[in-house]
């Protein structure tokens, strides 16, 4: 669902740890289980427009993001079990790590699981928000590269996860589960700067589900321009719909998704609202304000045949002294035609329209500019230089 392509290659050591722990599994008591696992996906890609002109390249992770993982469990006895999980993203197109710097990128923890009071974990998570929220929102049908938010401004795809962090899940109760995380920013002499907080819960009764989630990120500065928020690493300054606000103090991230399936028709419906709030040394001086409305459905045409839809709007208020705010409408697709259980074919489009002003990018002054089209999160880096854009994947995607 990511598609950030890094530029380092696999180090030695990042093939040495999956072979060491995979040879560990053979070992395994009957007590203990551990099991490898991963997802190879690429695609044919077209944009018709990166920064004025059109392009074609592979693309790794547009369905899924390519990537392997261990997760581990042992039983204690009396109803507890230990647990862990290591899991590494790559680019399947290049064979490169997707994240420089990091052996296990996406997440990295360890803890401990009772059936009676719930799961503790300590680690690299992703967020409850995340958990509760984006599995019944537009990603988990649509794919992040074209189905996310533009920008993943909510941070309902894959692109928000916590260092440091502690965690509590709890027992289902009724159809009913909830949790709460807490990411230490780890700077001496403060400590709120740079650390997160999140909470969520979702209900799921027969064919209807519900979640709702709340996340609050402190920047590990108070308003450092390069928006480090330290323990989830940079955000807001990777994407121009939200590049303006990487300054701010403090960002708020409030979601709620629901669905229902009837036959072979799922439906859903989710909205967002994102805030960004400044310090004393930010950019801007008033928060800003993003509201996202989405639906989505899906149909099992045959039994391997699925197809999905989707549309969200998204529109800044005006703050700052931008007087016609950004808006932002994008309509999705996805067809998935599954040849196996572990093999499929895809194809996913999307077409997003901009209109109205925001921010410049922090650091580059505060003047207001034009909002410009970025499909999903797969074109943060490679935005249209323009109002519209069109991205197009064909791809085949393995899991194991």
């Amino acid at each position: 669902m990511e598609t950030t392509r890094a530029q380092h290659s696999l180090t030695p050591l990042y093939v040495s740890a999956a072979l060491l722990c995979a040879g560990a599994s053979m070992h395994a008591s009957a007590q203990t289980s551990v099991t490898l696992y991963g997802v190879v996906d690429n695609a044919f890609a077209y944009s018709s427009n990166q920064g004025g002109h059109s392009n074609t390249y592979i693309n790794s992770g547009a369905l899924l993001a390519s990537k392997f993982g261990l997760y581990g469990t042992e039983d204690l006895g009396g109803g507890n079990l230990a647990l862990f999980r290591l899991e590494s993203g790559f680019n399947a197109d290049t064979g490169q790590q997707s994240q420089a710097g990091f052996l296990f990128n996406r997440q990295a923890y360890v803890g401990l699981n009772n059936k009676n009071y719930g799961q503790v974990t300590l680690g690299r998570q992703y967020t409850p928000y995340f958990q509760y929220v984006a599995s019944l929102g537009p990603t988990n049908v649509l794919t992040g590269a074209t189905g996310a938010h533009p920008g993943d401004v909510d941070a309902l795809d894959t692109t928000l996860r916590f260092n440091n962090s502690i965690t509590y899940t709890s027992p289902v109760f009724g159809g009913l589960q909830a949790g709460v995380q807490y990411g230490f920013g780890e700077q001496a002499g403060s400590i709120s700067h740079g650390s997160s907080v999140s909470a969520a819960l979702r209900y799921d009764y027969q064919a209807f589900s519900w979640g709702a989630g709340y996340t609050r990120l402190k920047n590990v500065s108070n308003g450092a321009t390069a928006g480090n928020f330290s323990n989830v690493g940079t955000f807001a300054n990777n994407s121009p719909v939200n590049a303006g606000y990487a300054s701010a103090d403090t960002a708020q991230l409030i979601a709620t998704a629901a669905r229902y399936t009837f036959g072979k028709v799922m439906v859903g419906l989710n909205y967002s609202n994102v805030q960004y709030k400044p310090g004393a040394t930010s950019l801007f001086t008033q928060s800003a304000t993003f509201n996202t409305v989405g639906a989505i459905a899906t149909y099992a045409a045959t039994p391997a045949l699925t197809l999905a839809f989707g549309y969200s709007y998204t529109a800044e208020k005006a703050r700052n002294g931008i007087t016609s705010p950004a808006k932002y409408n994008q309509f999705s697709m996805e067809q998935l035609y599954s040849l196996s259980k572990r093999t499929a074919f895809y194809a996913i489009e999307a077409y997003q329209r901009a209109s109205g002003q925001t921010l410049r990018a922090s650091g580059a002054g505060t003047s207001m500019v034009d909002a410009v089209a970025s499909v999903g999160d797969s074109q943060n880096g490679t935005p249209s230089n323009g109002r519209s854009q069109f991205v197009g994947m064909v791809g085949i995607r393995h899991s194991f």
